[in-house]
């Protein structure tokens, strides 16, 4: 099997501030104001899924209920949306963790597209239960650019994690 990024080399264990800052950038982000922009993707839902997949001994359901919460204040937003939506993703992302880590980045992407689907179909239910209207199809691109940028979100948040090339002339390894 091919590894999930064109390095062999072995990663270090990533730490956990490096984690905690990676999703509080990813809900400012969120918290832009693109006004109503289709395909702007959710930060938060894609660096939660990322974290799911690679450390989901660190990041679960609890990361995904604290962020939802938050987002929902600042959103001002049907009080749980988006953590309900943040809870699914993250039990579901960290389910298929260990066969979603098996395929290249290509095909990991696309397993976690319907993740993100699923998760914006849920916070398309929960407001329209609150009583808004159906926001229309372009409101699901943006679960379609968050899976093309998978990939280099994925290299992204490896980079700090990747061990120094030691070269030594002596080790034949």
């Amino acid at each position: 099997m091919q590894p999930t990024h064109s390095s062999r080399r072995i990663l270090l264990p990533v730490r956990n501030w490096f984690i905690v800052l990676t999703l509080f950038l990813a809900l400012l982000l969120n918290l832009v104001p693109f006004g109503r922009l289709p395909g702007i993707p959710d930060w938060v839902a894609l660096v939660l899924a990322f974290w799911c997949v690679h450390q989901p001994l660190k990041v679960g359901m609890a990361a995904g209920f604290v962020l939802g919460l938050a987002m929902d204040v600042a959103d001002a937003s049907v009080m749980g949306q988006h953590a309900l939506a943040y809870v699914l993703l993250a039990f579901a992302a960290a389910g298929l963790s260990r066969r979603v880590l098996w395929f290249p980045l290509a095909q990991q992407a696309l397993h976690v597209l319907p993740l993100f689907l699923g998760m914006q179909l849920v916070m398309m239910i929960a407001r329209m239960i609150g009583g808004a209207e159906f926001p229309g199809v372009l409101w699901f691109l943006s679960s379609f650019v968050a899976a093309l940028l998978w990939h280099p979100v994925t290299y992204l948040l490896l980079i700090p994690q990747f061990r120094p090339e030691d070269k030594d002339v002596h080790r034949p390894i």
